[in-house]
């Protein structure tokens, strides 16, 4: 990779975990020809998050060099359910509820892809077609022991958990994806490598054609853990500003260097730079601070980005109450914290919001009062404004 061209370096190591077979066979042939390649994702859920960023980034990197670029949506795969990570099996989503989800993917998708350059596919388009002798042909294929060598199965067999004969069969039906379009190159998350491996096989198998494989780190949420939409650690790329840039100041201060690899265009050298900088112990904040300036603006505006940046010193920094917020008109039969909470619109379930209050997430103004039980009751003409998490404040109106 030393002679490789600097911008195909750069595309095939930063940002990347993992090129298979061979990161210098993939340089090779893309020095020679433009490859097809693609991202497949299943719409299992309405929002797509910064995690998703970092491998469409990835996609629109290779569609910048004027390579043949897919998005591949798993219209047919998405019944199934990648299992994942999971130690049990995801439950099979209707067709109303896979619509649903897809209703706003593309404009969310929109802030990272230029889809003047990239072409959308969907997989139900031959997977719906498939013939029970084609269903046979592909399961023959491989094995069961082989299908069940994937970490979460041999963890469900250690604890006597269930294996649906579905679930053995989706990284085949992932695998055809590749067959389908005779495709170079797939991309994803270190996750799905089992997947794209089993989609290298079965495109030699098929169609006698090499296929790489290229997958992306997993990046972590605002806990720590894996950004995951059930753990609530997700940051959306349509979160507003306020809260974006807030969410990416509440991440661990080990994580920066990875966000401002994955997730932005700042020169490596530059963040080599804040390396050796915070190796020898300078406060990380003023590069957490440029990184939630960064990526606010990329989702957003600078001016925007300006405004959050603000918010975020007066209110959290500062403890000041922002002039502008909303105001909740209370009917006057709520007698509990979380009674309030659920009249105002924070767009957390109520799970969520009773983890937050016992956490001592919730302040009472201008007393200062956090309660820890959700079943407390509030004495409302004593409360002027609530706050919600580090950035969230309600006027309250009785």
């Amino acid at each position: 990779m030393n002679n490789t061209d600097p911008k195909l370096h750069t595309l095939l190591t930063r940002g990347v975990a993992e090129v298979l077979p061979s990161p210098e066979g993939l340089a090779k042939i893309m020095s020679e020809r433009k490859i097809r390649v693609y991202l497949g994702i299943d719409p299992t859920g309405a929002l797509l998050t910064l995690g998703h960023a970092v491998v469409l980034r990835k996609l629109q990197q290779f569609a910048d060099l004027g390579h043949d670029v897919i998005l591949l949506i798993g219209n047919g795969t998405v019944r199934i359910g990648d299992p994942t990570g999971r130690d049990s099996t995801r439950p099979v989503l209707t067709d109303e509820v896979i619509q649903e989800n897809f209703k706003h993917w593309k404009a969310q998708a929109s802030k990272v892809l230029d889809f003047d350059k990239i072409t959308i596919k969907y997989n139900g388009d031959w997977l719906d077609k498939l013939t029970y002798a084609d269903i046979v042909k592909l399961l023959a294929q491989t094995t069961v022991q082989q299908l069940t060598e994937r970490d979460m199965f041999q963890d469900r067999l250690k604890n006597n958990l269930p294996i649906h004969g579905h679930e053995i069969i989706y990284p085949l039906l992932q695998g055809y994806d590749s067959v389908a379009m005779n495709v170079d190159l797939e991309l994803g998350g270190t996750d799905q490598t089992f997947n794209m491996m089993m989609g290298r096989h079965l495109q030699r198998t098929y169609n006698n054609h090499e296929k790489w494989v290229l997958t992306t780190p997993i990046i972590n949420g605002t806990d720590g853990r894996k950004m995951s939409k059930s753990y609530g650690n997700f940051i959306a790329l349509t979160e507003a500003p306020n809260d974006m840039y807030g969410k990416v100041m509440s991440l661990a201060d080990e994580m920066i260097l990875d966000y401002f690899t994955l997730l932005t265009d700042v020169p490596l050298t530059e963040i080599e730079e804040m390396r050796a900088a915070l190796e020898k112990g300078q406060n990380p904040m003023p590069f957490k601070k440029k990184l939630a300036h960064v990526i606010t603006t990329m989702y957003h505006t600078p001016e925007l980005a300006d405004q959050a940046e603000e918010q975020f010193r007066q209110t959290v920094q500062e403890r000041q109450i922002p002039s502008d917020i909303p105001e909740i008109k209370l009917s006057g039969n709520e007698k509990t914290i979380l009674d309030v909470l659920k009249s105002c619109p924070t767009e957390m379930s109520t799970s969520e919001l009773k983890r937050l209050i016992e956490q001592g997430g919730v302040e009472l103004l201008p007393q200062g009062e956090k309660p820890t039980s959700p079943e407390q009751e509030v004495t409302l003409s004593q409360v002027e404004v609530i706050r919600v998490g580090k950035r969230r404040y309600f006027r309250i109106s009785k």
